[in-house]
């Protein structure tokens, strides 16, 4: 292509310059980081218009020592008049294999540095990308967060001042990200992985369990335009071998005190093999397959491979997620209805933002020009941009956000992500005033208030509802009108291994978060909610507020 007989590095060795690997231990045991080669070479299938070659290893359980319990065939397809190629791998593990897990697994190509200088992520995530040179201690400036690099004096000029990042994604469902291009120039498929999550997304295999999985497939795609070189990679889909199609329609339910429904337009539908629900946000061991439904509600999901699946479901608006009650037999073209059930327990007395898993409904900060990446500037994405915690502390200089319900506009007055402050502490007391900035520059956490007006009360429990999309060892209390021991509703410790906030990354979670949707409701029950000591109840007047800290 282009007068080139390869596109890879010529500077890297063969073994690091295009390859599959992947990062496994025993249970409770240490990493193990491994290159995937194939022992065994044979050509699939061959004609005028396609070829496809395997090269395949075989685990065998019975051979001594400790290997990776997997056969691994990776696969790659040439076909005719296409500038590029399709991959995919297929993963069995076979009987009798030990327990062991897996942390990630993907595939990379590192490109030659003199040709490659441009990167297609999606129509509009396109830009020249700095030189492997510019992460370099004399042309680039490491932040706090490793993967960022502040270039002050880059190879390109037009690049200085700008941060160059690092984007990673959550494994299950619709809404996660795919890390495919970054500085090198290098191109990859992340088909599993732990950033930034950890654990819970680690796919764990007991002992004597079977499995197979095929990654991807993918195609790696590299053209001219307009005199540049073009990197790019995309997931695809192919036609699949007994594949069949799901449909049906989704409504939703209103609210405790109305049986209507309506349909759940623009809503989430899946089918996954978690048996809990919300659990698809973790599950990588399986197939999973979304949709999104239409304004009445309607949907429908092709080349669905055969299978028992769950029924997963969510919609913008409203908080929580939907499984099914009975597994799904996927075996020819199947027909379903299903009702949402909103976990709204009662009239809305208030709500800050709308739950749909991004940050539209918040406020999302300008970057600190210091800390710009051009990509980001005019994009509804801009809270991906570097150092948007230190916003906070700017906007914030002296006293913590107060938001009132009624007057605050959550788009202009809720900061999208509730952050530690940085503060210079002088002299520890009572009277003692914060001041945001100066030599010490420590984070300590912050206090948010929300104030709110009842034109008349009503006895009964009062529910708060909080949707969170990610939370990194974070410590949660909510007090009500006064911020001592007897007005401590709740409070929750260390919350979370995830650096999806410190990383730019707000994708599909709502378990515990930094990124707050919040509901005041009137519940006519009996049990209280939020108590600090068990039975006792948490009065409201007509003029309260609730401290989030």
């Amino acid at each position: 292509m282009g007068g080139m007989d390869n596109l890879l590095d010529l500077k890297s060795s063969e073994t690091n310059r295009g390859y599959w690997d992947i990062n496994w231990s025993l249970p409770g045991g240490q990493d193990r980081y491994q290159l995937i080669k194939g022992d065994d070479y044979s050509v699939v299938h061959s004609s005028n218009e396609s070829i496809e070659v395997s090269f395949r290893s075989t685990y065998d359980p019975s051979t001594s020592g400790i290997r990776l319990p997997l056969s691994i065939d990776l696969r790659y397809i040439l076909r005719a008049g296409v500038s590029g190629f399709y991959c995919y791998a297929i993963y069995e593990l076979p009987p009798g294999c030990r327990a062991f897990d897996v942390a990630q697994t993907r595939m990379v190509f590192k490109l030659r540095q003199e040709r490659f200088h441009y990167m297609a992520i999606s129509d509009e995530k396109q830009r020249v990308m700095p030189m492997p040179e510019d992460l370099l201690q004399n042309r680039g400036k490491k932040l706090i967060v490793p993967e960022s690099v502040l270039l002050v004096n880059p190879i390109n000029p037009h690049l200085k001042g700008e941060v160059d990042d690092n984007h990673e994604f959550r494994n299950g469902g619709p809404t996660k990200q795919n890390l495919t291009v970054h500085t090198g120039p290098a191109c990859l498929a992340m088909f599993h992985g732990t950033h930034y999550i950890g654990e819970d997304i680690m796919a764990h295999f007991k002992d004597g369990e079977t499995w197979r999985k095929v990654f991807a497939p993918s195609s790696g795609c590299w053209r001219r335009q307009h005199g540049r070189m073009i990197l790019s990679h995309h997931p695809i889909t192919l036609l699949l071998k007994n594949a069949v199609q799901f449909q049906g329609d989704c409504w939703s339910k209103t609210g405790l005190f109305s049986s209507s429904l309506v349909p759940a337009k623009y809503g989430y539908v899946g089918l996954s093999v978690a048996t809990t629900e919300g659990s698809w946000q973790t599950e990588s061991k399986g197939y999973q397959f979304w949709v999104q439904t239409d304004l009445n509600g309607n949907f429908t999901i092709k080349n669905v491979i055969p299978g028992a699946y769950g029924l997963h479901g969510w919609v913008p608006g409203f908080i929580g997620d939907y499984l099914d009650n009975a597994r799904i037999t996927v075996s020819s073209e199947t027909t379903w209805q299903f009702d949402l059930c909103s976990i709204r327990d009662g009239p809305t007395v208030w709500e800050i933002g709308f739950p749909d898993r991004t940050t539209i409904g918040f406020y999302v900060p300008d970057v600190n020009p210091m800390y710009a990446n051009k990509l980001f500037l005019n994009s509804p994405e801009k809270f991906r941009q570097y150092g948007l915690w230190d916003r906070y502390t700017d906007l914030n200089p002296k006293s913590d956000q107060v938001f009132t319900i009624g007057v605050s506009d959550p788009k202009k007055d809720w900061f999208f992500a509730h952050v530690d402050s940085s503060i210079n502490l002088y002299a520890l007391t009572r009277e003692t005033t914060f001041y945001r900035r100066g030599e010490a520059n420590k984070y300590l956490p912050t206090q948010w208030e929300i104030k709110f007006n009842l034109d008349s009360v009503t006895s009964g429990i009062y529910k708060l509802r909080l949707a969170m999309a990610s939370a990194t060892r974070a410590d949660l209390k909510v007090h009500i009108n006064d911020m001592d021991v007897k007005h401590l509703v709740f409070q929750v410790q260390n919350l979370g291994m995830d650096t999806q906030f410190v990383d730019m990354e707000f994708m599909d979670c709502t378990g515990f978060t930094a990124l707050i949707f919040l509901r005041l409701c009137w519940l006519r029950g009996t049990t209280p909610y939020f108590s600090h000591r068990p039975g006792e109840e948490m009065q409201f007047v007509e003029s309260s507020m609730i401290i989030l800290g």
